[in-house]
């Protein structure tokens, strides 16, 4: 007599935007390499997460929204959407639902899952930033989240340290993608060139370009009038290059647009320096290796806030993860052609400022590589699947 067909594990996913579309690929890819049986899987994601077979309840666009005044124009969807995730996850009556980022849309669904199902394992893929700000959400988590994987390898003391949920660092995307980022012997011989390389990274949303654009080009002005000889490059997101284009039209170092994430880490792997907003481009940049100055500026009434709120004393990633500033940063009224300048020249050339960066960014490695040398998606795959495999909460 054959032995009764194994029930598969069922796993609930739900991605808020894009960027945890992409991670819930990777996931996907890695539960289903691991798994020891069948799986069954849905939820809601995007492109990345239905080319993987978990076709979502409904478009992303509906939910991927930043910034206080576009989720209240479209706060009316956004809790439609929350409750029609809510009836289909308990409906589904998964072995675990596993959340991925956007804290405001899968934090929402996981408080009213736990709710009606108090006995489902719920992991929280991607910790928010209660390091930063707002830091009484780690122990509000605990209430609907039992374990959190961490893409930052500071985050599980910051969790211990606010009364959170367990919390594990499973490694950043970034580190599966360090070939890309790398570079050979031809890039690093163009990063030591005559005429080096330097990348400009004035943001990704419009905002941002045009507040950063303006400033940015000044910067490399003054710093061919002081006589550096470098050449510039743009990396420019699609959506947004013709603003970029328009925007650099008026500089005096006329730069060289790229576009496309290959073209982007083209040009990071043959730069010698950068000028980038603050952003998760920092981190992409020191794994590159290449030394940085990180500027921002936000409106005034933003940063009354937000020096309110923030909890860091500096908002750069990488000098986050060091411990140290390693990175400088010019911040609002900092944020001039005079400093980005004055602080960018040293950069381009062998010195004490540059020697430092490399000496930094080489630490950084160490901090973030996995104990196990394991990848990202299958260390949190691990963790997903040893949780679903327990047996439910009373």
């Amino acid at each position: 007599m054959s032995a009764a067909p194994t029930a598969p594990t069922k796993i609930w996913l739900v991605a808020g935007e894009e960027s945890g579309d992409q991670l819930g690929a990777k996931l996907i890819r890695a539960l289903r390499s691991l798994a020891p049986g069948p799986l069954a899987l849905e939820g809601v994601g995007g492109d990345a997460m239905a080319a993987e077979g978990v076709p979502s309840l409904f478009p992303l666009e509906d939910v991927a929204v930043i910034g206080y005044l576009a989720v209240a124009a479209r706060l009316p969807l956004l809790m439609r959407r929350i409750r029609q995730t809510v009836r289909a996850c308990v409906a589904a009556r998964p072995d675990i639902l596993v959340i991925i980022d956007s804290p405001g849309f899968t934090h929402a669904v996981a408080s009213r899952v736990r709710k009606r199902l108090p006995g489902l394992a719920v992991i929280d893929y991607v910790s928010p930033s209660v390091w930063a700000w707002r830091p009484w959400r780690a122990r509000t988590m605990r209430s609907y989240i039992d374990h959190v994987l961490a893409l930052l390898p500071f985050e599980p003391d910051a969790h211990r340290r606010l009364g959170g949920p367990a919390c594990t660092y499973v490694g950043h995307p970034l580190i599966e993608r360090l070939a890309e980022l790398r570079p050979d012997p031809a890039d690093a011989a163009r990063r030591a060139a005559s005429l080096p390389v330097l990348a400009v990274l004035p943001g990704s949303r419009r905002t941002e370009i045009e507040r950063l654009m303006p400033v940015f080009g000044a910067a490399l002005g003054l710093l061919r009038a002081q006589g550096a000889a470098f050449t510039a490059e743009v990396p420019a997101v699609a959506r947004h290059r013709a603003l970029v284009a328009d925007l650099a039209s008026a500089w005096a170092v006329r730069p060289r647009l790229v576009e496309g994430e290959a073209e982007k880490h083209a040009t990071f792997r043959r730069a010698r320096a950068a000028l980038a907003a603050s952003g998760t481009v920092t981190l992409e940049l020191a794994l590159a290796g290449v030394p940085m100055v990180v500027a921002y500026r936000v409106p005034k009434i933003e940063e009354l806030i937000v020096r309110r709120l923030i909890q860091v004393p500096t908002i750069v990633l990488p000098n986050l993860i060091l411990g140290e500033n390693a990175i400088p940063e010019l911040i609002q009224a900092e944020c001039t052609p005079e400093r980005l300048a004055r602080a960018l020249g040293p950069l381009l050339a062998d010195g004490p400022a540059r020697t430092a960066q490399d000496q930094a960014l080489t630490r950084l490695d160490t901090a973030m590589r996995l104990p196990d040398g394991d990848d990202p998606s299958r260390s949190a795959a691990r963790i997903v699947l040893a949780a679903a495999s327990r047996p439910a909460a009373a």
